[in-house]
C-alpha cells in the first residue's frame, strides 16, 4: 500500500521547530560575543539534537565537536542557523544546499535593508537556495524559539535572560528586537508561549508562512503578528481561514500607518486609497483582529481566546469611577462602536433585588460597601443579550484591596462572554489576579478600548464568489485583443459595458468633418491611450451644442494634443451626449502590490476635491458587500430618500461595483489598474452611467 505523502508544512514546521540537528554556522567560544548566545541557549533549554558548531579556527566548542565548513560536518542536518558576515552568506547557503539542509535561518544583516547592492546579494543566494530546495528565514533576523519543546534557534538576549514558560500563543514579528520586547512584556503579564519566529527581510519565508505554521501547531490557540508590512498575503489570507476553521484568533499589530513611500497610481483610485486603508480591510476581511498598540497586542489575547467573532458592536460598561470609564467610553464613540445601557429585561431582573437603573449606558456603582450591587449588576450584564461584551472599570478599590476583585467579579464570571478589567489606578496586583484567572485585564483606557474595538470589529472571513460568466467572458475578449497595455477610453468603455455597466452613448469621430449628424449638446474629449487625465490636459470641452461648435472642438482638442503632447498616439475624439444624475461617484479597481485586487468606492466631483470620502473592500464583491460599500458613504444617504429627495438607484450602483470588481477574476491579460470618474447615478430605476474611464494592463 502506498504511503501518503507528507503535508509540506508539516515537513517545514519539523525542520523549522523541531529538528534533529542544528548546525551553528559562525559559532564562537568566546562568551562576550553575541555569536556565543545561539549555543549556550540550546544548551541552557535542553535541546536534546545534535549542536554542530561551524568554525574554521575551532575543533570544538562548549564541549561540542566543531567542524571547519558545513560540508565537512556529519548528516543529516535539518536547521542551520548562519551568523557569518554577509559576504559570507552566499558560500554558506551554497553549502547548506550540498549538504542536503531542509531550513536554513540567516542572523546575519547586511542585505536587502542596506539597498540596491545587499538587496542583489540576497536575491542571489535566494535562488540557490531556492534550486536546491532549501527554505530560508531571514536574513537579518533574530531567529525563533520553540518554547513548547524547548528548541531556541536564536541570538536574542531576551531568550537568555527570560525564563520563558510555555503555553498557547504563538508570534510572527517582522522585527526580531520587538520580538524580545513583546516577549518581555507579554512575560510580565504571566502570558505564556508556544512559538515565536522573526522573519526578518523574509527572502523565502514569510509571516504568512509562519502563521500557516502556527495555526497549525497543536500547542498554539492563539497567533500575534507584529507587522511592518504585507510581503506575502496570500499565504497570510490561507492561515486566517484555517484559524477561523479551528477557532484559533489571529491578532495582528501592524506599523506604517501613513503613505509615505507608497507608489503612486495612476489613477484616483490609487491616490485615494492608502496604505493603512488597505490593510485594515485586509485584515478586517479576512477575519483577523487588529490592534492600533503594542499594549492591546499584549492584552488582547484572554479577551478572544475560545472566542468567536460576536453578532454586533455593542458593549456594556459598569464602572466605580465616572472617570475612568469616561476615558474608554471616548475611545470606543471615537472609533464608531455601540454603547448600549441595561435592556428592560435586565431593569426588570434588578429590580426584583432592589437595585433600580435608568436607561444610561454608564452604570456607575460602588465597587465596596457591602451591598452587593456591583456584583449584581455585573451578573445581569454577562447573562444579557443585549451586548456583546462587558467592560468593568475598577477605582481606588482595586488598589486598595485588590483581592475585593475575586468577589465582586471572577466569582460570578462563567466565561461565556467576554469581559474586559481596566483599574484607573497603578493596580499590579489586582490585574494578576486576573491574568491568573484568565480574564482580559488592562493597564491603560486607551489599550482596553483598543482591545474591546478589535473584538467588536472581528468578524469571519468573507467568502468570495464571482458569478457573471457570460460577461466576464465577453470582458476577457477584448482585454485580450486590446493594442497595448493602457486601454483608451473608448476601449475601456466597451470593457465595462462588457460587464453590464452603461456607457455614455459616445462616438468616435477620427477627424473633424467625421461630426456630421451629431446633435448637441455634447461632450467632445480628445481620445489617446497615452493621456489618461484629459480634463487636468485641457483636452475636454463640455455641453457643446451646434455641429459647427463640434466640428470646431475636434478640431481644436487634436491640434492641442499634438502640440503638447506630441508622442501621444491619437485616434481623434470621443464625441458624447452629455449626462447628469442626481450624485456622482468614481468607482475604481487596483491590484495592489501588498494586498491584492480592492474595488473603490468615492464620492466624485468637487466633494472629491474638497474631501477624501470613500470606502474600500477585497475584490471580487457580491452585490450585497456592494450595497454595504455604498452604505458606509454618508454623502449617499440623499439617494436613499433623505429628507424627501428624489431616491437614486442604489441598486443599479451596487450592481455596478460588483460588476468592475470581477476584473479580478477574468482571464487573459491582468488588469492593473481601472477607474470610472465619474459615474453618475440617476434616478431610482434609471440606472448609473459611467461617463468617463481607464484600464490599465499589467
Amino acid at each position: 500500500m502506498d504511503m501518503p505523502v507528507p503535508n509540506e508544512l508539516n515537513v517545514l514546521a519539523d525542520a523549522v521547530f523541531r529538528p534533529r540537528a542544528i548546525a551553528l554556522l559562525g559559532a564562537t567560544p568566546d562568551q562576550k560575543k553575541n555569536n556565543s548566545r545561539a549555543q549556550r541557549v540550546l544548551k541552557k533549554n535542553g535541546y536534546q539534537g545534535r549542536i554542530i558548531p561551524i568554525n574554521p579556527g575551532r575543533t570544538e566548542i562548549m564541549g561540542d565537536t566543531a567542524y571547519p565548513d558545513i560540508r565537512a560536518a556529519p548528516g543529516p542536518i535539518d536547521h542551520a542557523f548562519i551568523m557569518v558576515p554577509a559576504a559570507a552568506v552566499p558560500d554558506a547557503i551554497a553549502g547548506c544546499v550540498e549538504k542536503g539542509v531542509k531550513v536554513a535561518t540567516i542572523y546575519s544583516a547586511g542585505f536587502a535593508e542596506i539597498g540596491p547592492e545587499g538587496r542583489a546579494m540576497q536575491e542571489a543566494f535566494t535562488e540557490t537556495a531556492r534550486r536546491g530546495g532549501l527554505r530560508l528565514i531571514g536574513p537579518n533576523c533574530l531567529g525563533l524559539v520553540n518554547v513548547t519543546d524547548g528548541v531556541p534557534i536564536t541570538n536574542n538576549a531576551a531568550v537568555e535572560a527570560e525564563d520563558i514558560k510555555a503555553g498557547s500563543i504563538g508570534v510572527a514579528s517582522q522585527s526580531g528586537s520587538m520580538m524580545g520586547a513583546l516577549l518581555s512584556r507579554a512575560m510580565a503579564r504571566g502570558h505564556r508561549f508556544s512559538k515565536l519566529v522573526s522573519v526578518g527581510n523574509e527572502c523565502d519565508v514569510g509571516v504568512g508562512e509562519v502563521a500557516q505554521l502556527l495555526v497549525e501547531d497543536e500547542a498554539t490557540r492563539c497567533v500575534l503578528l507584529f507587522m511592518e508590512t504585507l510581503r506575502d498575503a496570500p499565504k497570510l489570507a490561507a492561515a486566517a481561514a484555517r484559524a477561523h476553521q479551528l477557532g484559533k484568533p489571529i491578532i495582528a499589530y501592524k506599523l506604517g500607518r501613513s503613505d509615505l513611500g507608497r507608489r503612486i497610481a495612476v489613477s484616483h483610485t490609487g491616490a485615494m486609497v492608502g496604505a493603512d486603508e488597505l490593510a485594515a480591510t485586509f485584515f478586517r476581511e479576512h477575519g483577523i483582529l487588529r490592534v492600533e498598540t503594542l499594549e492591546a497586542l499584549v492584552e488582547a489575547p484572554r479577551l478572544v481566546l475560545g472566542r468567536t467573532p460576536p453578532r454586533g458592536r455593542r458593549v456594556s460598561i459598569i464602572t466605580g469611577t465616572g472617570g475612568g470609564a469616561a476615558m474608554i467610553v471616548d475611545r470606543l464613540g471615537l472609533y464608531g462602536d455601540e454603547l448600549v445601557g441595561p435592556t428592560p429585561a435586565m431593569q426588570e431582573n434588578l429590580s426584583a433585588q432592589g437595585i433600580h437603573l435608568s436607561d444610561s449606558p454608564l452604570i456607575d456603582l460602588p465597587m465596596g460597601g457591602g451591598t452587593g450591587q456591583y456584583t449584581a449588576v455585573l451578573k445581569e450584564m454577562v447573562a444579557s443579550d443585549g451586548n456583546d461584551a462587558v467592560v468593568a472599570v475598577l477605582g481606588s478599590t482595586a488598589r486598595l484591596r485588590p483581592t475585593q476583585v475575586n468577589e465582586n467579579i471572577l466569582d460570578i464570571y462563567d466565561g461565556t462572554k467576554p469581559i474586559a478589567v481596566f483599574c484607573a489606578p497603578q493596580a499590579d496586583e489586582a490585574l494578576r489576579i486576573c491574568d491568573e484567572a484568565d480574564v482580559a485585564g488592562f493597564r491603560t483606557p486607551e489599550s482596553c478600548a483598543d482591545a474591546l474595538h478589535a473584538f467588536l470589529n472581528w468578524r469571519a472571513p468573507v467568502a468570495r464568489g464571482v458569478g457573471a460568466p457570460e460577461a466576464m467572458a465577453k470582458a476577457s475578449a477584448l482585454l485580450a485583443a486590446a493594442p497595448s497595455s493602457t486601454l483608451d477610453e473608448a476601449e475601456a468603455g466597451a470593457v465595462f459595458q462588457a460587464l453590464g455597466i452603461e456607457g455614455p452613448g459616445a462616438r468616435v469621430v477620427e477627424k473633424p468633418e467625421d461630426v456630421r449628424g451629431i446633435e448637441g449638446p455634447v461632450a467632445v474629449k480628445i481620445l489617446s491611450p497615452d493621456i489618461l487625465h484629459k480634463t487636468d490636459a485641457g483636452l475636454v470641452r463640455l455641453g457643446v451644442v451646434s455641429e459647427g461648435a463640434i466640428r470646431d472642438a475636434v478640431a481644436e482638442l487634436t491640434a492641442r494634443a499634438k502640440q503638447h503632447f506630441p508622442q501621444a498616439r491619437l485616434r481623434g475624439a470621443l464625441v458624447a451626449p452629455m449626462h447628469k444624475g442626481l450624485a456622482e461617484v468614481i468607482l475604481g479597481f487596483r491590484r495592489d502590490p501588498e494586498v491584492g485586487p480592492i474595488v473603490m468606492l468615492g464620492m466624485g466631483g468637487v466633494l472629491a476635491e474638497l474631501r477624501k470620502s470613500f470606502t474600500v473592500r477585497l475584490a471580487p464583491v457580491s452585490v450585497e458587500t456592494a450595497a454595504e460599500m455604498i452604505a458606509e458613504l454618508p454623502e449617499l444617504r440623499m439617494l436613499t430618500g433623505f429628507r424627501n429627495l428624489p431616491r437614486g438607484d442604489v441598486a443599479a450602483l451596487a450592481r455596478a461595483i460588483h460588476a468592475i470588481s470581477l476584473l479580478a477574476a477574468t482571464d487573459g491579460p491582468t488588469v492593473q489598474e481601472a477607474e470610472i470618474n465619474p459615474l453618475f447615478i440617476r434616478r431610482e430605476g434609471e440606472g448609473v452611467v459611467a461617463v468617463d474611464g481607464l484600464i490599465i494592463l499589467g
